[in-house]
């Protein structure tokens, strides 16, 4: 077996980097615009930036049978897990918080991926997986028993149904969409995300879209950065690596997007929280690594 390149041993850290600036990114945008409606402008523009691209470069057509499980993934991945979180921070949910709150979605993912796809993992992958949610379960406790007036009960069911979204959307990607071609693929994904979005926003938002400086980077780097690179980095992944393996790399979104908060926002980390994180990271290593030597797995 081939040695990975640089890119495929760096592509999870690239992937981790950018993926946190999305919380910060729904904290600016929120300020300025309805969530799903900014979200729904968002994948309107991403899918059409795709399918230009797809055209130019030739890339391969989409087969007619994985239409309907990619743009299912879309409405998950996408529209639901976006949708929750930009709605809980548009209602003054921190943005920290929010990342990691929606950081304990790989457990889910794990979990399910084991019952339902027979993807098994060895002691030291269950190990991480413990690790990183109790990592990220003390930081939530610990945010929670502060106080915060913005800490709400239906910002806090908005977060959840993104952890279900981005869980069930993974299962679905990695069951029926495996083999999609990525670019057009990913285009699909994000018309239908776009499509219910819209249908959502004319339902349950008054149309607010303010358009000045900071709202025109959030958008632009919400499209170019978010939604074409890392969610086209994600996608490969996915595509190369198990579901459980894929999910723990939003046990380090949380660390980073929080630094980033603390730095943007002024949103305060105590000692055990950043204890805390750092038990996270371990998780995620160890959830991650690659042994050396084939080891067997472990059923449960």
């Amino acid at each position: 077996m081939s040695r990975p390149s640089t890119f495929e041993r760096l592509s999870p850290w690239i992937f981790v980097a950018l993926w946190s600036t999305g919380f910060v990114v729904a904290r600016y945008s929120t300020d300025n615009a309805d969530p799903l409606l900014f979200l729904a402008v968002r994948m309107a523009l991403a899918a059409t930036l795709l399918l230009a691209l797809a055209t130019i470069t030739k890339a391969p057509k989409m087969p007619r049978s994985l239409i309907a499980p990619s743009a299912l993934v879309g409405l998950f991945m996408h529209a639901i897990y976006l949708g929750g979180v930009f709605v809980a921070i548009s209602r003054g949910f921190p943005s920290g918080l929010g990342a990691l709150i929606a950081g304990i979605h790989p457990v889910v993912t794990s979990v399910a991926g084991r019952v339902l796809l027979g993807e098994k993992l060895r002691r030291s992958q269950w190990l991480g997986v413990v690790l990183g949610v109790t990592g990220v379960v003390v930081v939530v406790v610990d945010k929670l028993r502060a106080g915060s007036a913005d800490v709400t009960t239906f910002a806090l069911v908005a977060m959840v149904c993104s952890v279900v979204g981005m869980s069930t959307g993974t299962l679905i990607q990695r069951a029926k969409a495996r083999t999609m071609p990525l670019v057009r693929g990913t285009a699909v994904q994000y018309l239908s995300s776009a499509v219910v979005l819209g249908i959502a926003t004319a339902f349950f938002e008054d149309g607010r879209f303010v358009m000045n400086t900071e709202m025109a980077l959030a958008l632009a780097w919400s499209v170019l950065v978010l939604s074409l690179a890392a969610v086209l980095l994600m996608m490969l992944l996915i595509s190369r690596h198990s579901a459980a393996r894929v999910s723990s790399l939003f046990f380090l979104t949380p660390a980073l997007s929080a630094i980033e908060s603390a730095i943007l926002f002024s949103e305060r980390l105590s000692a055990l929280a950043v204890v805390a994180l750092v038990v996270a990271l371990v998780g995620v290593w160890l959830t991650m690594r690659t042994p050396t030597e084939p080891a067997s797995a472990v059923e449960s």
